[in-house]
């Protein structure tokens, strides 16, 4: 009796250590991203969204942002500026139709999460940081990046070329 309650103990405190430390992992089901070129105040959408990403809200060190948009999908509400941004002089859509992300680094901050990580447009990766806030299953991350440091020069300036971008995902 003394060595099945001991086995039945040893079995049950295996099992919470083992299964009390899984944590569940959600995946990203939908995107919402929008833009703004700030210098000429046009604003747009990007979609075509897919992802690979894994979400782990309790232990933020396990998961992985990834995901891309086509450029295909980008719309500003006026045919010949998309046209125009989706040709070889800017995105590149027939050459280049994917804009990648792949996070490196995730941390848990007092007003959110910062994901960090590399952006690719056309054939340039540069590292970013999207600063997310969360709201039960929706995280709102904004950040901002400049076209012309992707090879997409809007404007002859740097500063003119600043694009604020914000990404709503909803989690499963």
């Amino acid at each position: 009796m003394y060595y099945l309650m001991n086995r039945m103990f040893f079995l049950l405190t295996l099992g919470t250590l083992c299964f009390g430390t899984v944590h569940a992992q959600s995946v990203i089901k939908s995107a919402d991203i929008s833009f703004v070129f700030a210098s000429k105040d046009v604003e747009g959408t990007i979609g075509g969204f897919q992802s690979e990403s894994a979400v782990d809200l309790e232990q933020l060190a396990n998961s992985q942002f990834t995901g891309s948009v086509t450029v295909e999908s980008l719309s500003t509400g006026n045919f010949l500026r998309d046209w125009s941004l989706k040709s070889s002089k800017y995105f590149d859509k027939d050459e280049y139709p994917d804009i990648r992300f792949q996070s490196t680094k995730i941390i848990e901050q007092d007003n959110g999460i910062l994901v960090s990580g590399d952006l690719k447009i056309k054939n340039t990766s540069r590292e970013i940081s999207i600063n997310f806030q969360r709201e039960g299953k929706k995280l709102t991350g904004t950040t901002a990046v400049y076209s012309s440091d992707f090879g997409i020069d809007i404007k002859k300036k740097r500063e003119d070329n600043l694009v604020e971008i914000t990404i709503i995902l909803m989690l499963e």
